[in-house]
């Protein structure tokens, strides 16, 4: 897996114990994203009231935040937690009341919507090029496409190759998580990297 995962630690001005814990970090989180498709998860987008910190839906119901959503927690991210305590800060600049006419932070849900996920992502971690080339995109990124008209998807990228050259998908768009080539099935409109809440605080407007 190290060698598959070496495109990954180009991380520019980052110091040699910087690379290596982002390294560990990024293998954690493919091997929960993939980990993820080993079970049977049914597709459920329905609003549901969840404890805050570290709340989740049912093991066995998802979307496809929470493919990333898990793959974070496992890796020791509380996307949860993160992405509510930044929109308490910074409502406005969150897609929220527009999107769904919120006033104010749910905790159940906020990061569980992927124009969020965009939102936070780009405040809080490193907003990478979108392009036709497949080896712009290394295990551990994530990407966000529009599947349709208002319909936002997000997967993680993962360290496994199809016969086509590309590096695997795992997402959710309605069968459970699974690892498939579709990294230019749709349009992309986002490719980010995020390490955690220590990254890029400098950054965050």
């Amino acid at each position: 897996m190290a060698l598959m995962l070496a495109p990954v630690f180009s991380l520019g001005q980052s110091s040699p114990g910087q690379t290596g814990a982002r390294h560990e970090f990024l293998k954690k989180l493919v091997d929960a994203a993939v980990e993820q498709t080993r079970h049977v998860v049914r597709y459920d987008s329905e609003y549901v009231r969840i404890p805050y910190p570290g709340g989740d839906v049912p093991a066995d119901t998802g979307v496809c935040a929470d493919v990333v959503i898990r793959a974070y927690r496992a890796a020791g991210v509380d996307l949860q937690k993160e992405v509510h305590e930044d929109m308490k800060r910074h409502f406005s600049q969150y897609p929220a009341e527009e999107e769904w006419g919120q006033r104010h932070p749910d905790a159940s849900i906020d990061h569980r919507r992927v124009p969020n996920l965009m939102a936070f992502f780009s405040r809080h971690g490193e907003v990478l090029s979108i392009s036709n080339q497949a080896g712009d995109y290394a295990p551990g990124d994530l990407v966000t496409w529009d599947i349709a008209a208002n319909l936002p998807h997000i997967g993680i990228v993962v360290d496994q190759k199809s016969a086509s050259g590309r590096y695997l998908i795992v997402h959710n768009i309605g069968q459970g998580p699974q690892k498939e080539d579709v990294l230019f099935g749709w349009k992309i409109t986002g490719h980010y990297r995020y390490f955690g809440p220590e990254q890029k605080q400098d950054q965050v407007q």
